[in-house]
């Protein structure tokens, strides 16, 4: 079974325009977190893909493996499927750009689950983690999910999912943590799919997966991962480093 690791990244940001190419340390965010995907040894390759002539440069003139995007995409899984519809691999990974204090441990996980999946009856593998705080639950920017007795996903929603109705029968809520792992043939079915209309609603590009019949096995984790979405993430990141 061969494992890749891509990386999606877009040069514009709106929150913070340009962040993958802002010093950390003496390297570049994007340049370091590609490096912490190689160091975990997990993959069998790793590629960066970017809309960015200055993203693709960095990454080649500094040994790495970057792929430019032919088309505009809305989705990661867009952008991932063209550049990986040529390539002979089975498990792609999807590796979030601005996260370049990459934690091996659930990455394993996902993988994990392709390894264990011997009748491949799993298309998507993805983690969530428990949340309890009232604000968290009720946060949109919270996507929960929600899981049948096997650990295939329900639905997502950034609503509150399940609601709490009675609330004495011990619900669990799940917070999406949005590291993929897929079957490369999913990820191709994907990028062929039109949006229906629970994506569209949502947001989320999770649920065009669901809404055609793919299975989503979530895995449970503690883990939070540490994004750089803002300026003052950058220098909590500089800090850290």
């Amino acid at each position: 079974m061969k494992v890749i690791a891509v990386i999606p990244a877009r040069y514009a940001s709106t929150r913070f325009p340009a962040k993958l190419m802002q010093d950390l340390g003496g390297k570049t965010v994007i340049l370091r977190t590609y490096e912490a995907a190689k160091n975990t040894n997990l993959f069998d390759d790793v590629f960066v893909v970017t809309d960015s002539d200055l993203i693709y440069d960095e990454i080649v003139s500094n040994g790495g493996k970057a792929i430019m995007s032919i088309k505009e995409h809305e989705s990661g899984s867009d952008r991932i499927a063209e550049a990986v519809a040529n390539l002979d691999v089975d498990i792609v990974v999807n590796v979030q750009g601005d996260e370049p204090f990459i934690n091996k441990e659930p990455l394993e996980k996902v993988i994990e689950v392709f390894k264990n999946d011997a009748d491949k009856k799993v298309d998507l593998a993805s983690l969530m983690r428990e949340i309890a705080n009232e604000e968290d639950i009720n946060n949109p920017n919270n996507v929960k999910v929600v899981v049948d007795q096997n650990g295939f996903a329900l639905y997502f929603s950034r609503s509150v999912i399940p609601y709490p109705r009675e609330v004495n029968v011990g619900v669990r809520y799940f917070q999406h943590i949005g590291i993929y792992a897929f079957r490369k043939q999913a990820l191709l079915d994907f990028y062929s799919l039109p949006m229906k209309s629970l994506e569209a609603s949502e947001k989320l590009e999770q649920l065009r997966y669901l809404e055609f019949g793919k299975r989503i096995k979530m895995v449970e984790t503690t883990h939070v991962g540490i994004g750089i979405d803002t300026p003052e993430d950058l220098e909590k990141a500089r800090k850290m480093l």
